[in-house]
């Protein structure tokens, strides 16, 4: 019986040394397993009483971005750091006019970048439509075609809030256009 105990402790602490053994050399491997990269911007639109004005914030990954602004302006943005390009602004404001446009009732309106902020890896951009006379709207649409050019997965969200209603689009490069009927 002492036979077989020794026997079962060799076996048992044979089987974990095994066990570690087989995690310490699973564990670097699951570490270069890629991760499939989700490409996502939050566009919120929400109409202000006291402003009168539509106001926009739109989230966009600063990486995405600036590969974009790589190849489409052959310039590196460098958002977030001490090293920023002195004109990102600019950059900003003029990749967003080309690929995001706010209709009212069914005529593209033009807006004002009020600017960004940095959260983490995502930029935050403010846009801003004045003097809305909303009571006459009909509906409010948009294009977004941000970052669809790049990135075949790529997945607009937007996020109208008006006269108490609220709706929601996913947005895709085959599907660019959202409306909220007033």
């Amino acid at each position: 019986m002492a036979c077989d105990l020794q026997v079962f402790t060799i076996e048992n602490s044979t089987m974990n040394i095994l066990k570690k053994s087989f995690l310490i050399l699973l564990l670097p491997l699951m570490a270069f397993t890629v991760v499939h990269k989700f490409y996502v911007t939050v566009t919120n639109i929400a109409y202000s009483e006291k402003e009168d004005a539509i106001q926009i914030t739109s989230r966009i990954f600063i990486d995405d971005l600036e590969k974009t602004f790589k190849e489409r302006y052959d310039v590196n943005a460098r958002m977030a750091t001490s090293e920023e390009l002195e004109s990102v602004d600019t950059y900003i404001e003029k990749y967003l006019k080309s690929k995001f446009v706010v209709y009212f009732d069914g005529k593209p309106q033009t807006y004002t970048f009020i600017g960004k902020k940095y959260d983490n890896d995502v930029v935050v951009c403010y846009l801003e439509l004045p003097n809305v006379n909303l009571p006459k709207l009909k509906s409010i649409s948009v294009t977004n075609e941000i970052l669809t050019d790049m990135f075949e997965e790529q997945q607009n969200v937007v996020h109208f809030k008006f006269k108490g209603k609220k709706k929601s689009f996913v947005l895709t490069r085959e599907n660019n256009k959202g409306m909220l009927n007033l």
